[in-house]
């Protein structure tokens, strides 16, 4: 049986685009958790200066699961990072549920962070000390709130880490880990989750279920969830994809198949 072809990505070309339609609202769109408007952000001076991001305007939408992608260097680390408030743009501003992000002081910050983000990073970030269900109720512990137990229970076992919840993370494997770090994100029911390359320390055999949470999570719980990624298989499960390149949001792809990102990442390099 011949292979069927695949259905044309949907995309929009900013930098092609009229004007009047690659303007996002200044108010910023339904439905978004985060919005970010006119992000700049530049390291040194003079002539050694970077420009990490260039202008960048955006929404993530609430319950969808954004994906960025880009070549190394093309900004998108840096817009991740100021989104969730861990780098504060050179000038901008961003929104995160209702919060001017970056107008709070490094306390109010840290508060912010505490109580709606959560982290999935590709190396675990877990404490060696700790057993999985401590690194899991971390974020609850370091807050001073008492577990919601249903919660943390059906967690446990969405995740599927009944039978390792006394281990160690040296007694686990990579994906027995980024399971616990995928828990951790999720256990305090935060407003959105970003994911630093959540498969990039992984092998083949494990990404696929990583990369099944965090899309349950997001069809499921509707947890809305921003994810950095080289991946086009990760890039994959996505339902919006956002391509950067030299500080510049150049072209944004509803859902495709990992040929199609391919494809767009080809044509990008052209």
């Amino acid at each position: 049986m011949s292979a069927q072809p695949s259905p044309p990505v949907h995309t929009v070309d900013i930098a092609t685009r009229p004007a009047t339609l690659a303007a996002v609202p200044a108010d910023g769109r339904p439905g978004a958790t985060v919005h970010a408007r006119g992000l700049s952000r530049r390291y040194g001076d003079g002539d050694a200066v970077v420009h990490a991001l260039r202008d960048v305007s955006v929404d993530i939408e609430e319950a969808r699961l954004t994906a960025v992608m880009g070549p190394s260097g093309s900004g998108k680390s840096t817009l991740m990072h100021i989104l969730a408030g861990l780098d504060r743009p050179t000038s901008g501003r961003v929104t995160l549920a209702g919060t001017e992000v970056t107008a709070l002081d490094d306390n109010a910050l840290t508060k912010l962070r505490r109580e709606h983000i959560g982290f999935v990073f590709q190396f675990f970030n877990l404490l060696p000390m700790l057993t999985a269900e401590e690194n899991i109720l971390l974020p609850l512990s370091i807050a001073g709130v008492k577990p919601d137990r249903a919660w943390y229970e059906q967690l446990v076992d969405v995740v599927g880490l009944r039978d390792r919840l006394r281990h160690r993370p040296s007694e686990m494997s990579g994906g027995q880990q980024q399971r616990v770090a995928v828990a951790r994100a999720l256990v305090s029911r935060p407003s959105v989750v970003f994911a630093d390359e959540p498969t990039g320390n992984l092998d083949s055999s494990t990404v696929a279920e990583i990369l099944g949470l965090l899309r349950t999570s997001v069809d499921t719980y509707g947890q809305t969830t921003v994810m950095v990624t080289h991946d086009p298989q990760a890039a994959a499960i996505a339902d919006r994809i956002l391509f950067l390149a030299d500080g510049e949001i150049v072209r944004d792809v509803e859902r495709a198949s990992a040929r199609d990102i391919v494809s767009v990442i080809e044509q990008l390099s052209r």
